[in-house]
């Protein structure tokens, strides 16, 4: 396909911005950001120019995932507030032109969902096969799975003396959606919402909707993701209900290969717009200085980074369409993993990974406060943990396993912990970080370092991170090559530099960043190179990126 007859599309234009409800704004003083919070800040998010809120689940839950275990999926969560505050919210964003897209958390439930209550309930219950239940094998679980957060995948169930299979949490089982009744109800909850005119939705872990039915021992992600019906599940849901409604649709693809993305995200739209690959954010790019599993505390280097985009840039061109983040509710803060937060480098480092991410070709995902330049922080001990986890880590090993010590696990948490994605919000330099109200606990702890990093001092500083993303975001609106070009990597032995070049018909783009906090020779420019598009330092100096530049021409 030839990059100026791709099909044009609102979801590829679109800059998208993630919002962890718990963490963004408290409006009723009880310390948990709620969707009235939310609606109170829609000028700030339509002042910085994003066009679609991804928002994370807000729907009734018992928190012991915080929100990604859901007991009614047609209700909202109390603490976040009403269906009318939700309908209040939509409609304020709509007349704002910013549309919102809901999380899809349909792998699995809450054990308090009314589902698995009644399928718990009996052996012989009419929802008893709504989840996957299996008989002991020699007196222990049916395989030897383990959980995504530690110890085994599977619950016994003392009353009916069966086993059920939760790849999360134990209060987290998983749906079967090998029963087509599940499917007609998960259908017929997502058409309600699109009926009451939500955007779209980010589905969680769908790549493991469809297990391996050999139950075989092995590696969880072996035999849950990707699994042998996934992909006629996920068109069976686009001829239900994706297809009568215009919708942006983004899967969490864990174990998600190139060739994987090329069926789930197809151009000929028969399943989704687009996934949510790993292959930045762990595996080659992060196992430097890992300990055991995911927990490591080694900054990841850019020749990882820089291949693992390239190849999903290159493998994708023409046949299916890329998201590009650097961070989410789930991953630590950008400028903290990939980037330089010291303070004399943090506002020139993610501005730098900024133009990066924004300028290749994909739908950007921007996770709230990254436009500020918010960091990771740092983990005094287990009484600060919150992220089930972290807890269940914690637990497994160093309490029980002795496998790392307190001190390792603790470096690791200040690196890699999900709970430095999720401390509040930080609007400005009042007490609680403009978070909640002076003499309110904050549900998590907020960053000590709000007085410094905040909204309201972005919004005063006209070369602040937040007025970088807005330019980035009306580049993006103004400028189809960076859309709609093709990609074309530059100087890829270079241990640091990352460049490419965009290219759509006559017009080329090119881009080259500097990752480290030493200048570096970079050649890519001469008299014919076009014109500066953006830049995080002001003018350039010919041949050289000074420590963390960014610097992007178009001719």
């Amino acid at each position: 396909m030839h990059p100026q007859d791709e099909p044009r599309a609102w979801w590829k234009e679109a800059v998208i911005y993630q919002i962890y409800p718990r963490s963004f704004a408290d409006s009723n003083g009880d310390g948990i950001g709620d969707l009235n919070g939310i609606t109170a800040h829609l000028p700030y998010l339509s002042k910085l120019g994003i066009d679609v809120i991804w928002l994370s689940p807000v729907y009734a839950s018992p928190n012991d995932d915080n929100g990604y275990d859901i007991s009614d999926y047609r209700a909202i969560m109390d603490e976040f507030g009403t269906m009318e505050d939700f309908d209040y919210l939509l409609a304020a964003a709509h007349r704002l032109g910013i549309k919102i897209v809901m999380d899809l958390v349909a792998n699995h439930t809450s054990d308090e969902h009314a589902w698995f209550v009644e399928s718990r309930s009996s052996v012989a219950s009419d929802k008893r096969d709504w989840y996957l239940w299996r008989d002991p094998v020699d007196g222990h679980e049916p395989n030897d799975w383990q959980s995504v957060f530690s110890g085994p995948a599977w619950e016994f169930d003392e009353a009916s003396g069966q086993y059920y299979l939760h790849c999360f949490s134990r209060k987290q089982p998983d749906l079967n959606w090998d029963n087509p009744t599940v499917r007609d109800a998960i259908y017929d909850m997502m058409t309600w919402w699109c009926e009451k005119g939500i955007d779209g939705f980010r589905m969680d872990v769908i790549s493991m909707i469809s297990k391996d039915p050999s139950f075989a021992n092995g590696p969880l992600w072996a035999h849950v993701c990707n699994g042998p019906h996934v992909h006629e599940y996920l068109q069976e849901m686009r001829r239900r209900v994706l297809s009568r409604f215009d919708l942006l649709t983004v899967g969490e693809a864990g174990g998600v290969t190139i060739e994987e993305a090329r069926r789930y995200a197809n151009a000929d739209g028969s399943e989704l717009n687009m996934v949510f690959e790993f292959d930045h954010v762990d595996g080659n790019a992060t196992t430097a200085g890992t300990l055991y599993d995911k927990w490591g505390y080694a900054k990841p280097q850019l020749p990882a980074v820089r291949a693992a985009f390239n190849r999903w840039q290159l493998g994708l061109e023409g046949v299916a369409w890329n998201s590009l983040y650097w961070d989410n509710h789930d991953q630590p803060r950008a400028v903290s993993r990939f980037g330089d937060d010291r303070p004399e480098w943090r506002v020139l480092s993610a501005k730098m990974l900024a133009t990066c991410l924004h300028l290749m070709k994909g739908t950007p995902y921007i996770y709230q406060g990254e436009e500020l330049g918010m960091t990771n922080k740092r983990f005094a001990g287990p009484e600060e943990l919150v992220d089930v986890e972290e807890v269940n880590a914690w637990h497994e090993l160093v309490e029980k396993k002795g496998i790392l010590s307190a001190d390792e696990l603790l470096r690791c948490f200040d690196a890699v912990a999900r709970d430095n994605a999720r401390t509040p919000m930080q609007w400005d330099a009042s007490p609680n970080a403009g978070f909640c109200a002076e003499g309110v606990e904050p549900w998590l702890a907020i960053n000590p370092n709000y007085g410094q990093i905040n909204a309201a001092a972005c919004l005063a500083d006209p070369d602040s991170i937040f007025y970088y993303y807005q330019k980035l975001i009306e580049l993006r609106h103004s400028h189809p090559i960076i859309v709609y070009g093709t990609f074309r990597p530059l100087l890829e032995e270079s241990d640091s530099i990352w460049a490419y070049e965009r290219h759509l018909g006559d017009c080329v783009l090119t881009a080259a960043c500097n990752w480290t906090d030493q200048e570096q020779r970079c050649d890519l420019w001469d008299e014919h190179s076009g014109t500066r598009l953006i830049g995080n330092y002001t003018g350039h100096v010919d041949g050289i990126l000074r420590p963390y530049e960014a610097y992007v021409t178009l001719r």
